[in-house]
């Protein structure tokens, strides 16, 4: 099956033609860049040199659909809203990593995103693409609204608890790290080398157009209205989110039984690992791969539970699970393109 990826030229999707490249049944097909049609993927990107052996071409619905059955769409949010619709009436299949279509209230993303929404029927349509924990309905979906890296990180830690009815809802704070390449190749004095190397900073506190995202899914998984204090920090490293979570618990509870309730809501999933107790996870120990690695806390002295919750922003965050949904849209294994081991170094 052919993909085609719009917005070719940014991280994302440097990841997702990696992926593809080796995928069993995907073939990578246009690669859509307006600012760049024309030219070579590898002029640009001298690392595809005599594997990625094609030009890249600007946006047509029409010729896109006629050549690709799945897109992914991997730009900036305020652009996808206006593509999909035109990809959907002709017949593809979407994945969008941006975060047009992540929001069911076009009020809350208008008032979180600074752009106006897409269209009602697009939302209704769009399934979010949490891929352990929506798998049934990403399977008969044709649009998908693959979630941010954060939220990834920190629902997947979260979750579990929630279902369980252990957590104290009004007690929830997510304290998460994240690499550079979260914020995209834009140059910014923010991601400038000398701002970033050996510096450590919070960022859009209170203001972060994650935290909607997160309390959304929290909220409808709880069946009542949740609210989360979050925190994003950037860290001096490429890639990779560390999520540390806290939340009281509502009784007490030993880490034991925390850790047979994560083992046990996460069974038959390839790409959460549960880490033994005491054993906690870092980034490196993701890095390159569509793994999120759990580790579990109880301090018994406060009844809090710490939740450690590591991924690879560009993968689990955004590629991997990307492609991970296209394999539960298509029938195919989960796995299926995304086995490798984490890189470490």
């Amino acid at each position: 099956m052919k993909a085609a990826i719009i917005g070719g030229t940014g991280y994302s999707a440097l990841e997702l033609i990696r992926i593809i490249n080796n995928h069993p049944y995907l073939q990578l097909g246009p690669i859509i860049s307006s600012s760049n049609a024309g030219i070579g993927f590898s002029d640009i990107f001298p690392h595809t040199a005599g594997v990625i052996n094609q030009e890249m071409t600007s946006f047509n619905a029409d010729s896109i659909c006629k050549e690709a059955e799945i897109v992914f769409t991997a730009v900036p949010s305020g652009i996808s809203k206006t593509l999909i619709p035109q990809l959907a009436e002709n017949g593809a299949r979407c994945i969008d990593l941006s975060g047009d279509l992540r929001l069911k209230s076009p009020e809350t993303y208008e008032k979180w995103y600074n752009h106006s929404p897409a269209d009602e029927q697009t939302i209704s349509q769009a399934v979010y693409g949490l891929s352990e924990i929506y798998q049934e309905k990403i399977k008969s979906s044709n649009i998908i609204a693959n979630p941010g890296c954060y939220p990834t990180a920190s629902l997947l830690g979260l979750l579990p608890v929630i279902k369980s009815g252990l957590a104290d809802l009004k007690s929830i704070i997510i304290d998460a790290k994240s690499g550079v390449s979260g914020a995209g190749r834009g140059v910014s004095l923010g991601t400038h080398f000398s701002e970033v190397n050996e510096n450590m900073k919070a960022y859009k506190l209170g203001t972060h157009q994650h935290i909607p995202e997160i309390e959304q899914i929290l909220s409808f998984e709880a069946d009542e209205p949740v609210m989360v204090t979050f925190t994003a920090h950037l860290a001096p490293m490429t890639r990779g989110i560390l999520a540390t979570i806290y939340v009281n618990l509502s009784q007490s509870v030993k880490v034991d039984e925390i850790q047979e309730i994560y083992q046990e809501f996460y069974a038959g999933h390839p790409f959460v690992r549960i880490r033994p107790v005491g054993n906690f996870p870092a980034t490196k120990e993701v890095a390159g791969s569509n793994y999120c690695d759990i580790g579990l806390y109880v301090d018994e002295r406060t009844q809090r539970l710490t939740i450690v919750s590591a991924i690879d922003n560009l993968m689990k965050g955004a590629a991997g699970q990307a492609i991970q949904n296209a394999n539960l849209m298509n029938g195919w294994d989960v796995r299926a393109g995304l086995e490798d081991i984490p890189h470490y170094l």
